[in-house]
C-alpha cells in the first residue's frame, strides 16, 4: 500500500482489507480528512452541554453534558447514563460540520448552522411532552 500512516493505522483500527485501504489513495479527500482528524484527536473533543430543558422524560437538565471525541464516538463515561435518542440524533449535522471545518484546517468553533439543537419533541405546549436543547461545541483538551 502506498499510503501515509494515517491512513494505514485508520485501515487497520477499522478493519479494512488491503483492498479497500488501497482504495484511499493520498490525494484522496478522505486521506486528508483522516490525517486532519488523526491529528486534532488528541488535541479536541466535541461537547454538547444541555442548556434549556423542559418536562424531559429522560431526566436531562441544563449543565448535563455529552462528550464525544472527533469521530463522533460518544466518550460513555463522560456523558449521562441514559441516552435519548430523539437529542442525542441531533448531533448529527453538527458533529459532521465539525468534522469537515478539522478535515480542511479551519477553526472547528466556527461554523455557523446548528451550534444548538433541540430534541423532536415539539413541547408540552404544542401538544408534545417536553423540549430539550443542546450547545455544540469543539473544546481543547487539558
Amino acid at each position: 500500500m502506498n499510503h501515509t500512516d494515517p491512513v494505514k493505522a485508520f485501515a487497520r483500527r477499522v478493519g479494512m482489507s488491503d483492498q479497500e485501504a488501497e482504495l484511499i489513495t493520498p490525494d484522496d479527500s478522505r486521506a486528508r480528512h483522516i490525517k486532519r482528524l488523526a491529528e486534532a484527536s488528541s488535541r479536541y473533543s466535541i461537547q454538547a452541554e444541555v442548556v434549556s430543558s423542559v418536562a424531559c422524560n429522560t431526566g436531562y437538565r441544563p449543565g448535563d453534558r455529552f462528550v464525544l471525541d472527533v469521530d463522533g464516538n460518544f466518550i460513555s463515561k463522560l456523558c449521562p447514563k441514559r441516552m435519548c435518542v430523539y437529542l442525542v440524533g441531533q448531533l448529527t449535522v453538527p458533529v459532521a460540520l465539525i468534522n469537515e471545518r478539522l478535515s480542511e484546517g479551519l477553526d472547528p468553533n466556527h461554523f455557523h448552522f446548528m451550534r444548538q439543537v433541540n430534541c423532536t419533541d415539539c413541547g408540552v405546549e404544542s401538544q408534545g411532552y417536553g423540549q430539550v436543547r443542546l450547545k455544540v461545541s469543539v473544546q481543547a483538551r487539558a
